[in-house]
């Protein structure tokens, strides 16, 4: 879409904030704040029906909701897909404006506009089962600040850990479904396409496109599995997910380094790099900042293009189904994602995935030599 034919309430698109549905927000908000710092800023509860807290980190936002009733939105989701990503909600200066100009463009919408305290939200789907909020803010509300929440004031403050904002978020597409998707966010939304790359790991391959709003401060990683090539992890997120989703965020910090050492202090464990990659990083790159033996302490990933380097890891997920986790990421100037590092990240995921099912066949083959643990008809 040429620039003449952008509207002005898309131009200055942000991450408001990041809706979860999560099972026991108790146990997951206490894991956020204690392995990975975020503050706990509010808390919201509609009798009978959810309670939802919100934990934040400088302008990161998260909005977790437990559904208490079985005709919660919130209740079919976690049915279908586990814990996970249902909003990823836009801010705006005009949300009724962006609502009504999505919808007229094909977007199908879920909620018309509403104002409550002032903001003004409105909603529309975006891919499997995730939509967008347009969340307009009222002038004078505080950066974490949301509608119909208290402020949280009674659990302990932890020290944050140098995440600043979300850098993008990696969505999981059935095969044939990229295009489409990424014709949503450029046609509808007035997102760029600003990166593709074709990766191949081992007999598997999947197609990635990157798409960013003309703002630059929303950025998704679109990728769908090749079904030419043998099923690879991508193939195995949208059988445990249930369909498309939010395969991870990443999340950016000032220093690396500084940030995944604390965070492994705090029992955060990332997915380990092969030895390899780091023998052979001085062959592809001189490192503009941080050792090398640093980065091969922390598993630590570097890239760059013609803007700078980057810096990347990904948390290992703990997730019951393997699904949804975090990447950290710091930029040294790089605006895109490197090449190099997007294969290896993938690489290191697959590694992730074929460690656990080498655990799974050796816990069958344990079960099965050791006679006492096999069920018997008199047990």
């Amino acid at each position: 879409m040429s620039a003449d034919d952008r509207t002005t309430c898309f131009t200055g698109l942000t991450v408001d904030h990041i809706q979860v549905y999560a099972s026991d927000i108790a146990s997951k908000a206490g894991t956020l704040a204690r392995n990975y710092g975020l503050r706990p800023v509010g808390s919201a509860r509609v009798p009978g029906t959810a309670h939802s807290r919100t934990l934040a980190s400088s302008d990161i936002l998260f909005v977790l909701t437990e559904p208490l009733t079985e005709d919660h939105p919130g209740s079919a989701y976690l049915e279908q897909h586990g814990e996970g990503v249902a909003d990823i909600a836009l801010g705006t200066e005009d949300a009724r404006a962006a609502f009504h100009e999505a919808v007229r463009r094909g977007a199908s919408p879920v909620a018309e506009p509403v104002e409550r305290d002032g903001f003004v939200l409105a909603s529309i789907m975006a891919f499997g089962d995730v939509v967008h909020t347009f969340v307009q803010r009222p002038a004078g509300a505080a950066r974490h600040e949301l509608p119909g929440f208290l402020p949280q004031t009674d659990l302990p403050v932890p020290a944050e850990l140098g995440l600043r904002t979300v850098d993008h978020f990696a969505i999981c597409v059935e095969a044939g479904q990229l295009d489409r998707v990424v014709g949503f966010y450029c046609d509808v939304l007035d997102f760029d396409m600003i990166f593709e790359e074709y990766i191949v790991v081992g007999t598997q391959a999947m197609n990635s496109k990157v798409v960013q709003s003309a703002s630059g401060l929303v950025t998704l990683t679109v990728i769908e599995p090749d079904p030419s090539r043998d099923p690879g992890q991508i193939d195995a997120f949208l059988k445990s997910h249930g369909g498309a989703g939010v395969q991870h965020i990443a999340m950016t910090t000032g220093d690396i380094v500084a940030s995944v050492g604390e965070l492994v202090r705090r029992g955060v464990e990332f997915l380990s790099t092969p030895a390899t990659y780091y023998e052979l990083l001085a062959d592809r790159i001189e490192v503009s900042r941080h050792s090398v033996d640093e980065l091969r302490a922390l598993n630590l990933l570097v890239d760059e293009d013609h803007d700078g380097q980057l810096f990347q890891v990904f948390a290992r997920s703990t997730h019951p189904r393997g699904t949804y986790f975090f990447e950290v990421i710091e930029r040294a100037g790089a605006r895109t994602f490197g090449s190099g590092n997007i294969k290896a990240l993938y690489e290191a995921v697959e590694l992730h995935h074929e460690q656990n099912r080498q655990r799974e066949q050796e816990d069958r083959q344990a079960l099965l030599s050791d006679p006492e643990a096999q069920p018997s008809a008199g047990r």
